[in-house]
């Protein structure tokens, strides 16, 4: 009854991909709510690559966006960064469906299957592995931040093997950049007092086998240790394989895509049924037609640990919740979030984000 789940951090390729789409779907919204983004970012050394479509009267300074998100993660030489930039607006075909004179009639922005998953193993009603993995690297990005990236550097991972038949963890892992003139035991300290902290957080073992850097030496990291693309880390997104997942990314997309905001509605549903009591566990398929406002279908997945019936379960969300984009939208005030915060390190588990309230 082993189960594994991983985390990146911020300095992860594909991760600095995600926080550049997502500030620069955030600038947009800020000053054009009505505004369509879908905001590609690739990196590979001080190479970075932007591209995608965007609808709207805006426009930013898309140079000054990725230096601040360059700054935000801890890069180094930023002045030597290339960015080169291929735009075009959105396809009118797209629009014809999306952009409706009535809002409330307004379509989804693409086809596609949104999974939202619940669980009451942890307080962030998330599964065990995968918040601990994400736990651990925001305390590592803490160490970091203190002492000014001087050891250890942005990029990172960690992993972690939980043994649901005796509530315990089995393994933790984490891989991480550092300064070339740190030995690996120094390294080693850190990590597993970082381990070893978040375990006591959620009153588990401390008894579990861990590795850190398997490899041995990890210096060269980021984009140049590896290329980057925004949507690439779509399970560290969301729960960490824990349930299935659509396929769909969520960074660079606003809230008409309904990859993005159907997802987090998903998410909603299953925790505020999770958190009724309705069910120990709850999975939310919601399925899309592109230039069609209400969902094709919904599916319910409780895990045997529903309380009542699966059918009446699907009529309480019908009547609670209006599923249309536009509806989603409002009800999770979706055009004011600052995208920034769900960029890296997960989109839920947040408490101050609205979907996970």
């Amino acid at each position: 009854m082993l189960f594994s789940a991983e985390q990146v951090s911020n300095g992860h390729p594909d991760k600095i991909c995600d926080q550049i789409s997502d500030r620069i779907v955030t600038d947009f919204l800020k000053h054009d709510k009505d505004a369509r983004v879908a905001s590609e970012t690739a990196i590979k050394n001080y190479k970075i690559f932007l591209f995608g479509e965007y609808s709207s009267n805006y426009t930013p300074n898309f140079h000054n966006l990725v230096k601040e998100a360059l700054l935000e993660i801890g890069l180094n030489n930023i002045e030597k960064y290339e960015i080169i930039e291929e735009w075009s607006k959105q396809s009118q075909d797209i629009a014809n469906g999306v952009d409706r004179s009535i809002k409330e009639l307004q379509g989804a922005g693409d086809q596609g299957m949104m999974f939202g998953y619940a669980t009451d193993e942890t307080k962030e009603y998330l599964p065990f592995p995968y918040i601990l993995a994400t736990k651990a690297l925001l305390k590592l990005r803490e160490y970091n931040l203190k002492n000014h990236f001087s050891i250890l550097k942005p990029d990172a991972k960690a992993q972690v093997t939980f043994d649901y038949k005796n509530n315990k963890i089995d393994t933790f892992l984490i891989s991480t950049q550092h300064d070339e003139k740190v030995e690996l035991e120094e390294i080693k300290n850190i990590c597993t007092n970082v381990m070893k902290e978040v375990a006591l957080e959620y009153n588990l073992n401390v008894d579990f086998n861990i590795l850190v850097n398997p490899t041995g030496r990890f210096i060269i990291g980021s984009s140049f240790g590896d290329s980057g693309l925004t949507g690439r880390k779509i399970i560290a997104d969301t729960y960490g394989s824990a349930v299935p997942h659509g396929g769909g990314a969520f960074s660079g997309k606003d809230p008409s895509k309904v990859d993005r905001s159907a997802a987090y509605m998903a998410r909603k549903i299953s925790k505020d049924i999770v958190k009724e009591g309705i069910a120990n566990k709850c999975s939310i398929q919601l399925a899309y037609a592109i230039g069609m406002p209400e969902p094709l279908s919904i599916w319910i997945n409780c895990f045997n640990s529903e309380k009542e019936d699966l059918q009446n379960i699907e009529k309480k969300i019908r009547k609670k919740y209006d599923l249309t984009p536009y509806g989603i939208i409002n009800y999770l005030n979706l055009l004011n979030v600052d995208y920034n915060l769900t960029s890296s390190y997960g989109h839920f588990g947040k408490e101050y984000l609205p979907w996970e309230k």
